[in-house]
Formats: structure tokens, C-alpha cells, sequence
């Protein structure tokens, strides 16, 4: 149905999410990111507070140690295996942004109005990605709960959303299944027509 990945809807269409252990060179350069994150910006934002940061990481030999030294001090007891998948995590994919929600607390905006634009800001992220010919994956995991991992990438108001790593599939992107559309798309009211009479 959207064959044509130069129409908007396609391109929406037809965003996947790459796994950020096959993605490869080429990334984004520093010109076409900070396109990117520009495009990302453009997003919901009730109040105008953009109440998110992003975070590219330039340097994953640090980010690696970062992590793993959190990772120690919080579980002195880790695997090497543990701590061999953590450095891997920090490796993956030639481009990494971490997007940090970073909400106002004198704001009237609730707090979930602030966070849900911060998803929205990592997903226009993606599409961005997508739209410039780059693939994505959004990940979470133990580092974006992990206090230290924050505080060395943002402040104490803060919290990771993920990790967003960008680059070019090394194989073609799987499709996975999508929802059931029946199931997640209702009408209120169920029935207009007895509403009527």
C-alpha cells in the first residue's frame, strides 16, 4: 500500500525500529543530527517549556565506563558477563542521543503532560532517522534507571527517557507484528444511531 517512501504518510508508514546492535556505518554527521534533533524539537508542548534535553554522545569510551562503574557500585557482586553486555550496550550503533525528560516544577503543566512530550520528542527523533534514511532504537534498560548514569547526563529533576542509537541496518529491517486494529481503536458512543432516537 505505501510503496513510495517519498510521501510523508509512507515514510510514517513504513518507520521501523532497528536493533541498535545491527546498526552500521554510516551514521548521521554532526550537520545531519543536529537536523535531526531540530526536527525532534518540533513537537507537543503544552506551555512551550520543552521540558526535554537531549544528550549526544560523543565519547562511548566514557559513557561505557560511566555505566559500568555505576553498575558496580550499585551490584559489587556483577558477572562478567553482566558487565560485558553493559559495555556492549554503550558501543552499539555509530550514533547515540540520550533524551532526557527535564520537566518545570513551577510550571501549571502537570507533570504527565510534560513527560508524554518527551516521549513525543523521542519519537519524532525516530522519524527523523527515518526520513533522512537511517534507522533507529529506542532502548531503555538498567542505565536509564540507574541514579549515577543519570546524574552524570542530566540533574536530580530529571529522568532518562532512553537511549536513542542511529545508524544504517546491516540487513533489512524485519516488520513485526502490529495491533490488532479492532482491538485498540474504539467509538464513544458505541452506537450514535440509538443515541439518536
Amino acid at each position: 500500500m505505501f510503496n513510495d517512501t517519498s510521501t510523508p504518510l509512507s515514510l510514517l508508514a513504513t518507520r521501523r525500529s532497528g536493533k541498535p546492535r545491527d546498526l552500521v556505518a554510516p551514521g548521521p554527521d554532526r550537520a545531519q543530527l543536529e537536523h535531526m534533533l531540530a526536527i525532534a524539537a518540533r513537537t507537543p508542548d503544552h506551555g512551550k517549556l520543552s521540558p526535554w534535553r537531549f544528550v549526544v554522545i560523543d565519547d562511548r569510551d566514557a559513557l561505557s565506563r560511566l555505566i559500568v562503574e555505576a553498575y558496580r557500585a550499585e551490584r559489587p557482586q556483577a558477572a562478567r558477563t553482566e558487565i560485558d553486555s553493559l559495555d556492549q550496550f554503550a558501543r552499539q550503533a555509530p550514533a547515540l542521543v540520550v533524551v532526557l525528560s527535564s520537566p518545570s516544577a513551577t510550571s501549571h503543566i502537570p507533570l504527565w503532560e510534560q513527560q508524554l512530550s518527551a516521549g513525543a520528542a523521542t519519537m519524532n527523533l525516530l522519524h527523523a532517522a527515518h526520513a533522512m534514511g537511517f534507522a533507529g532504537g529506542w532502548l531503555t534498560g538498567w542505565p536509564s534507571v540507574s541514579t549515577a548514569v543519570r546524574d552524570a547526563l542530566g540533574g536530580p529533576h530529571e529522568r532518562i527517557v532512553g537511549f536513542v542509537f542511529l545508524g544504517t541496518p546491516a540487513r533489512a529491517l524485519e516488520e513485526r507484528p502490529r495491533p490488532d486494529m479492532a482491538r485498540i481503536v474504539s467509538h464513544w458512543p458505541k452506537d450514535l444511531s440509538a443515541t439518536a432516537r
